[in-house]
């Protein structure tokens, strides 16, 4: 588990470091196209040759190049750390999701091994199934075999106290996907103000109200919000999906937590009726 883990956040590390090489080298090629645009004749000129660049890049250079350019028109600085948020959110999202993963088990066909050992009589046999299961089901289980000697009312206080520790595992992390939830579309807001404040900044400049000079700023804040929203959309789907499995597990920690009760009383009414 720890060595599946350890690789996943490496990958993750790796295409950080692959977006951030990215974004420096979609810097140059907008600083080039910069310089370019700057020599040509006319503006109506510019406008066209824009045009048709934009129309052309997009046929030929596929969505990996557009996703690009639309990366440094967003504001570089502002798209980088919607793009971290994002992938620290993924990252936190995969985890949860290979750890819930494992920690699933067929837990009719367990807890029928547990009741077939008890049936038998074999308490050590019913913990060697325990010990060689993974997951809170069979940990659970564990702790109430443990203390089979003891009292039905002692034996159901243990197993739900440890069904709260085995339930706050499960939800371990996910406050943190809420976060990055809430900051992915925050941070995308904040791009939005610095967008229109730049539009404003160019006009009282400029001293006259250009659509060009409006259109730079609204375009940096339509962009910066639009990825946002997105990164907070593709975040909340995978935290769903984390919370349905959580929900999973916890229904069958119940129904096993019932089923080992019940088990556990029919041994010692069986065997209280042997001894007598």
């Amino acid at each position: 588990m720890k060595n599946v883990l350890i690789r996943l956040y490496l990958c993750l590390i790796f295409a950080t470091v692959c977006i951030a090489a990215s974004a420096a080298d979609s810097l140059q090629n907008a600083a080039a196209d910069t310089k370019t645009a700057y020599t040509s004749d006319t503006v109506d000129s510019e406008e066209n040759t824009g045009n048709d660049a934009v129309v052309l890049s997009s046929a030929d250079k596929g969505m990996h190049s557009l996703l690009k350019q639309k990366f440094i028109e967003g504001s570089p600085g502002f798209m980088s750390m919607v793009a971290l948020i994002l992938i620290l959110g993924l990252s936190v999202c995969i985890e949860r999701i290979v750890y819930l993963t494992m920690s699933e088990i067929n837990a009719k066909k367990f807890m029928n091994d547990i009741d077939e050992k008890l049936e038998n009589n074999d308490v050590e046999g019913a913990k060697d199934i325990c010990r060689n299961t993974r997951g809170p089901v069979a940990s659970i289980c564990y702790q109430g075999l443990l203390r089979i000697p003891e009292r039905i009312d002692n034996i159901e206080r243990s197993v739900v106290a440890y069904a709260s520790v085995q339930a706050a595992n499960l939800e371990k992390h996910c406050s943190w996907i809420t976060l990055f939830i809430a900051m992915a579309p925050s941070l995308g807001f904040l791009g939005t103000v610095i967008g229109m404040m730049m539009s404003f900044s160019r006009i009282e400049m400029a001293g006259d109200i250009s659509p060009t000079i409006v259109a730079a700023g609204m375009k940096v804040a339509l962009i910066t919000t639009i990825f946002g929203i997105i990164a907070a959309l593709i975040l909340q789907v995978f935290y769903n999906y984390v919370l349905s499995k959580i929900e999973h597990l916890s229904a069958q920690m119940e129904e096993s937590a019932i089923s080992l009760l019940d088990a556990i009383m029919k041994y010692k009414l069986r065997n209280g009726s042997e001894e007598e």
